[in-house]
């Protein structure tokens, strides 16, 4: 029985019961005191270590990835730290997508390297240059794609035949693509991981981090990082994400077509400078992007020649538009990222990393996620702001 069934078997309610038990009557004979006898087929025991209404979004986030298991976290760092931390030890080698998120990156700059593990940041929009940055101890590739903010596209299946041929493996963070469009292990890919936050979510009020691959894989991760690093996820927020995943298709499509009507106003709009939104045939990437995703998510990327002026008109006085971080809500959001304070910071790019970038998007990336709202409205208000610039 499915456990999402297992949660509705108790009162017959449609939906999944949240519950909020820390610990769980047992047995001696099932479960021992320390995580270290923990077994597949264990029952629940300790919220930390497992709980109902967060199994049931870990078997569904498994069900839509066709994974062979789930786990959840209780943000999508968590899930990158448990991933990264679980599969590297010190003297191994990291790949990571030079342009990813920010928190990702500075994990992988800042963190790692304190363990001994090196770490190599390379553009892997070519996949050349991930087989050229292979090492005899590389034991790990990971890329995002497309990746924030600048929606460049990796090919995942290009990627994960380097990552055979080297014995390393190969994780992919999909949260802007999401299942609808992409999903990176039938392409080959070892691991999915999700920020469930985002789109999954999809409606701003949960923290959650995901991550799908084998029942093997994701037991070794349960015992060593959920258990012991403690960043198990809240039911309610399991709950809150299991809610939004019931609308997930629809809402993509949705996303979908807004950002198509804002890509293309952006366009074509005299002032703009750069967009960027897979699905328009001018991005540098757009067969790839028909090939591996079959959505185009609501993400689009501009640039204009004084985008900080223009950020701040859209923070002042925006009503449709929310001026914030994040991605993947109902509500329309746009946020402007500097490309030399990210590709010094979060990057630490060498200058010709930082040129690449720059030649992607200028000197500054607005991140626009489009929301549900009437994209006439959307675009009304982008042709305001910018035809005052």
């Amino acid at each position: 029985m499915a456990k999402d069934e297992q949660l509705r078997g108790s009162t017959n309610a449609v939906s999944p019961e949240i519950v909020t038990a820390t610990s769980f009557h047992t047995h001696p004979d099932l479960v021992g005191f320390s995580a270290n006898d923990l077994t597949l087929d264990a029952p629940h025991f300790y919220t930390r270590w497992s709980n109902p209404t967060v199994a049931a979004l870990e078997e569904k986030l498994a069900q839509l990835e066709c994974g062979e298991a789930g786990l959840c976290f209780a943000s999508g760092m968590a899930a990158i730290s448990a991933l990264f931390l679980t599969l590297l030890r010190s003297g191994d080698h990291l790949i990571l997508s030079e342009v990813c998120y920010a928190g990702v990156a500075e994990l992988a700059h800042d963190i790692l390297p304190k363990f001994g593990i090196a770490v190599s940041a390379v553009d892997t929009g070519d996949p050349t240059n991930v087989a050229a940055a292979v090492r005899p101890e590389t034991r790990l590739i990971h890329i995002e794609t497309p990746a924030n903010p600048i929606l460049k596209l990796t090919d995942i299946a290009a990627v994960a035949a380097i990552a055979r041929s080297c014995g390393a493996r190969l994780s992919v963070d999909s949260t802007i693509a999401t299942p609808i469009a992409t999903r990176p292990l039938s392409l080959g890919a070892d691991f999915v991981v999700h920020s469930l936050s985002k789109y999954l979510c999809g409606h701003g009020d949960a923290i959650g981090g995901g991550i799908v691959g084998s029942s093997a894989a994701m037991a070794e991760m349960r015992k060593e990082a959920l258990i012991h690093h403690g960043g198990c996820m809240s039911p309610f927020a399991a709950w809150l994400i299991l809610r939004g995943i019931e609308t997930l298709e629809a809402r993509m499509a949705i996303h979908e077509r807004n950002a198509g009507v804002v890509a293309r106003f952006l366009e074509s709009h005299l002032k703009v400078e750069k967009t960027y939104w897979p699905g328009l045939s001018s991005h540098p990437q757009h067969e790839l992007a028909k090939r591996q995703m079959s959505n185009f998510s609501g993400m689009v990327t501009f640039s204009v020649g004084n985008g900080i002026e223009l950020a701040r008109r859209v923070a002042d006085a925006a009503r449709t538009f929310s001026y914030a971080v994040s991605l993947g809500k109902t509500k329309s959001l746009v946020f402007y990222i500097p490309s030399d304070d990210i590709a010094s910071s979060s990057y630490k790019m060498y200058p010709d990393s930082t040129a690449r970038y720059k030649d992607w998007i200028g000197d500054g990336a607005f991140r626009v996620s489009v929301g549900l709202e009437n994209p006439v409205r959307l675009v009304d208000e982008l042709s305001a702001f910018l035809d005052k610039s």
